[in-house]
């Protein structure tokens, strides 16, 4: 089977692809090199002898759906990826992957928007792996229509926005970021870590080629912040006209989820890094 085949999934007949690795060997190989593990580390921490991790790299044993799920476990396997090993190993998915709306997620719908309402005053978005929004507060939704002019009577469609483009296009709110090179890289990383995971073909490595063809990505992606005194997080400012924003973010992710889905949304909160920037959130909250 070459590495562009699609895989069967056995729990409902359809074909699922999978462009990165052409058999579980393969997926085993990379996601063991990826955490730095050796055959024999790997074999002490899942209490898998070593010979018998050998011989799944090799193809001269074949995994039980049992162990694979716990080397997904050891080695830290994003759910997504785990299923891919699954179909290529021959059994079905073990994590579903539901839409937003489905109620069963209902708690989870309810969690996310007590987190972002007590985020306010201050911005907050929910998004996928992709960062294609899913959710956000009022004040996020305030300072999108305060950056690009849009009157505050007009609602904002918030249907198929990704995050990453709109702060890296030029004709969107990159203008209004006075560090954006330095966002960019950052931004990109995530993305890049996606694909990796992905492989060709993917929807992130798609991703990752459109983003790329943005005017000034190319230069603005490999330059990092050697500060020395950068802070531990990624700093945001904003400008426009005469408003200075000085802010920060911090990523929160879904504690233990056994949903692909809720795995892989992320809380993207922005915090005010000064009294200046703190005092203008509260009182546009009025």
């Amino acid at each position: 089977m070459s590495a562009s085949n699609a895989v069967t999934d056995t729990s409902g007949g359809h074909a699922v692809s999978n462009p990165y690795f052409k058999d579980f060997a393969s997926a085993l190989r990379y996601w063991r090199d990826k955490r730095g593990f050796s055959q024999l580390r790997l074999s002490t921490v899942s209490n898998i002898s070593q010979r018998h991790i050998s011989f799944l790299e090799s193809c001269r044993a074949q995994p039980s759906k049992e162990l694979i799920l716990k080397m997904g476990v050891t080695l830290d396997i994003p759910l997504r990826q785990r299923n891919q090993m699954l179909l290529a190993a021959g059994f079905a998915p073990a994590y579903q992957e539901r839409k937003m709306s489905d109620p069963e997620l209902e708690s989870v719908r309810y969690a996310l928007n007590f987190m972002l309402a007590q985020q306010a005053p201050y911005p907050a978005l929910v998004v996928d792996r992709l960062w294609n929004l899913v959710m956000s507060n009022e004040p996020a939704l305030m300072m999108i229509k305060w950056l690009l002019d849009i009157p505050d009577s007009q609602p904002v469609s918030t249907e198929g926005l990704n995050v990453i483009k709109m702060m890296l296009d030029p004709s969107s709110l990159r203008p209004y970021l006075v560090n954006w090179e330095h966002i960019c890289a950052d931004l990109l990383h995530w993305i890049q870590r996606e694909a990796m995971s992905d492989g060709p073909g993917s929807e992130s490595t798609l991703l990752l080629q459109e983003l790329a063809t943005i005017p000034g990505v190319q230069s603005a992606k490999n330059v990092p912040n050697l500060d020395t005194r950068a802070l531990p997080f990624m700093p945001v400012t904003i400008r426009k006209n005469d408003v200075t924003l000085n802010l920060f973010t911090s990523i929160t992710t879904m504690g233990t989820p056994h949903d692909v889905t809720v795995h892989e949304l992320r809380v993207e909160s922005f915090f005010p890094a000064d009294d200046a920037t703190a005092a203008w959130f509260k009182l546009k909250a009025k």
